[in-house]
């Protein structure tokens, strides 16, 4: 019989805890969710003012008598489920089945799984937390209410299986939107002119950027102005009329929040969404290493909080001085963004000595990268700013302006360490240009014009949208991840090479929710009750209050979208193919996996086929047409429609006119992409196998 008996979410985490306590303390894990609302119906008992019909969740049922008996032989039972509304919301229904009184001290969660963390936590105990709770609630009946009442609408109009969610529409629609902005963008011509300058003193060469005509601004939009300002400065003086010295300081970034770890963790290391969580769940609930034994790495990785604890901010100081010097260290506080929940700290290392160098050879190839990432990013929040020498100067020609500028990194700070990637920003360089006079001549050694076209926005990537959901307060930090994994695993949307982009079905799709339900499938509604969810955690509203406001209006829009479809039927497109069963003019349909083609005769007809995809360019084996193919992964490839007959043509990448096709660099590219990821397979398994063999 166990003294004690804690339960957490995972046997990851509760391998991890069971090292740190005694032998009459038993860990074990509740799988996830032990209870939910049923799959096969709505769930919520509306007319009973909405009240949840929470049911075991299938296949569970041996887990739950083993806890049951557990918990019945143990003199206490502690729900050590993740510290989080949906941690909170799983430890309730623990309670409910185990049968603990609400009001008991059988709470307890850990920000970071240290023994120290884990010891001191354990000795304090709380009940429960019914505002948290209550906003899981919250959350969970909403978006069954929406989804259950949205998608029947959605397998009258187009295909059935098809389902809406409120925060993922929101998602396609933002996608959808920057899809139709790209689209209907039209490009404005610019012109930049360019001067390059000799400083007779220094004999150095740089380069100035036309700037305006006496001291005011002058944008170029036509190539007859460039060719008007190029022939009056072409024979003129030019001089230097001001000069200005500076210095410029740079910032470090804040340590890690969820969505600014997936953002980062997409552009440096090219993780997915799903992936960077995956990893990050591992090094919070524990790797071994070494001497130290098994401990979780990072603090908890679900949080909107730069907060760190007074403790951490100390060994960072202790860690920089000693390793940098004193000139390196900075003592700094982030402000938490004004709608964020702060109840967590920052995503940092939980063991400041345990640098990413010193352990690597625990840890995976993935999870190496990604506590690398976090642990310089935590260390260089705490260190001092990078000081740049800047330096401008203007050069006068007859009465046209040039300008040109430079620095020079004077103190590297934290950049010794770490720099933040941002999403359509190059990195500073040092761009030195010579220290000129003012009254002094430089040489005109050429000038250039270059015509340039606005571009449209770009693609979201899903680190842009995680940003764009952050921003514009859609979700929170443990919603990111699985918005974007399922509107991509719906085929709402499509990823092409990092690019986010909207299949037909989810333009349709969207433009029908846009059109129906205008007051529920937009930004600002989405926002509005993210923040309702976050006053009933605060204990400010009533959860099923917040259902009721929401319920009346939306049901009426329900019910009168319902009646106007009755009599809206979707034209089906016609193709030019003709059935080759019965004859009739094949129409394009929408499917799970985007477009086929099938006979309008169904059911008396039943035949359906893919639609092939081509290019211009004419395969270069046999002349055929190149068909555009996907594997089941979604990468592209390029096929002959010959192949298999008279024509061997197969390439990942397109054919170009007058190019020769090289079967055995093809051949060469595969074998040479295969053998990379059996390296790499073979190197991850060495490294657990290490861990194991030190475990052990």
């Amino acid at each position: 019989m166990a003294d004690k008996l804690i339960i957490v979410e995972s046997p990851a985490k509760a391998n991890t805890i069971k090292k740190f306590l005694g032998g009459s303390t038993k860990v074990m894990a509740s799988m996830g969710h032990i209870r939910d609302l049923p799959k096969s119906k709505m769930g919520i008992k509306i007319e009973e003012d909405f009240e949840p019909e929470y049911i075991n969740i299938r296949g569970k049922g041996d887990l739950i008598k083993k806890l049951k008996k557990e918990a019945k032989d143990a003199k206490q039972v502690y729900l050590a489920t993740d510290p989080d509304r949906e941690g909170e919301a799983i430890a309730w229904h623990l309670a409910h089945i185990l049968e603990i009184p609400q009001d008991s001290d059988c709470r307890v969660t850990f920000n970071e799984i240290t023994k120290e963390t884990v010891r001191e936590s354990i000795k304090k105990p709380r009940k429960i937390d019914m505002n948290l709770t209550d906003a899981q609630q919250a959350r969970r009946v909403l978006d069954r209410i929406v989804g259950y009442k949205i998608s029947p609408v959605l397998w009258k109009k187009v295909k059935r299986g098809l389902s809406a969610g409120r925060v993922q529409s929101v998602a396609v629609k933002l996608i959808v939107d920057r899809e139709e902005e790209i689209e209907h963008f039209i490009p404005e011509e610019y012109w930049n002119i360019y001067a390059t300058l000799l400083d007779p003193e220094s004999k150095k060469q740089f380069v100035a950027v036309f700037y305006g005509k006496d001291g005011k601004k002058q944008e170029l939009h036509q190539k007859e102005e460039v060719e008007e300002i190029l022939n009056q400065i072409q024979k003129g003086k030019y001089t230097v009329i001001d000069v200005k010295k500076g210095e410029k300081k740079r910032t470090p970034a804040p340590p890690f929040t969820t969505s600014t770890m997936q953002q980062e963790a997409s552009r440096k290391l090219g993780f997915t969404l799903k992936k960077t969580m995956s990893v990050a769940q591992g090094l919070y609930e524990g790797v071994h290493v070494g001497e130290k034994g098994t401990v979780g790495l990072i603090t908890y990785m679900r949080t909107d909080s730069t907060r760190i604890s007074d403790e951490a901010r100390a060994s960072a100081k202790n860690y920089i001085t000693q390793t940098y010097g004193a000139n390196y260290y900075e003592n700094r506080f982030y402000k938490t963004k004004q709608n964020a929940q702060d109840a967590h700290e920052a995503i940092r290392p939980t063991y400041v000595e345990l640098a990413p160098d010193k352990i690597k050879e625990y840890l995976t190839a993935d999870q190496y990268k990604l506590y690398r990432l976090v642990y310089h990013r935590f260390i260089a929040s705490q260190m001092a700013v990078a000081i740049y020498d800047t330096i401008s100067s203007t050069i006068q020609v007859n009465n046209y302006h040039f300008k040109a500028s430079g620095q020079t990194l004077k103190f590297k700070g934290f950049m010794t360490l770490y720099v933040e990637t941002i999403e359509g920003e190059t990195e500073e360089e040092d761009t030195s240009i010579p220290e000129l006079k003012v009254g002094q001549e430089v040489k005109k050694e050429k000038l250039e014009s270059k015509q340039s076209f606005t571009q449209p926005p770009p693609r979201y990537t899903e680190a842009s949208l995680v940003k764009a959901l952050e921003e514009k307060g859609i979700g929170r930090p443990s919603t990111y991840s699985p918005t974007i994994t399922t509107i991509l695993e719906r085929h709402y949307i499509q990823k092409e090479q990092k690019q986010l982009i909207p299949t037909d079905l989810g333009k349709i799709v969207n433009g029908l929710l846009v059109e129906n339900f205008t007051d529920v499938i937009n930004v600002e509604f989405t926002a509005k009750i993210e923040q309702e969810f976050d006053e009933i955690a605060e204990g400010k509203e009533e959860w099923k209050q917040t259902i009721r406001k929401f319920y009346g209006p939306f049901e009426k829009t329900v019910e009168k979208v319902e009646k106007e479809l009755e009599h809206v039927e979707l034209v089906e497109e016609v193709s030019d193919v003709p059935c080759e069963k019965c004859g009739r003019m094949m129409v394009i349909k929408y499917g799970r996996y985007g477009k086929f083609l099938a006979c309008p005769g169904y059911p008396e007809c039943k035949n359906a086929k893919p639609i092939v995809e081509t290019i211009d360019v004419p395969c270069p084996v046999c002349g055929g047409t190149v068909q555009i193919k996907k594997t089941r992964r979604g990468r592209k490839f390029y096929v002959c429609e010959n192949n298999g007959k008279t024509c061997e043509y197969i390439s990942w990448n397109p054919p170009k006119v007058g190019e020769k096709w090289e079967p055995e660099k093809e051949k060469t590219s595969t074998k040479k992409s295969k053998t990379t990821k059996k390296k790499t397979k073979t190197k991850k398994s060495t490294s657990k196998k290490k861990v194991t063999k030190k475990s052990e």
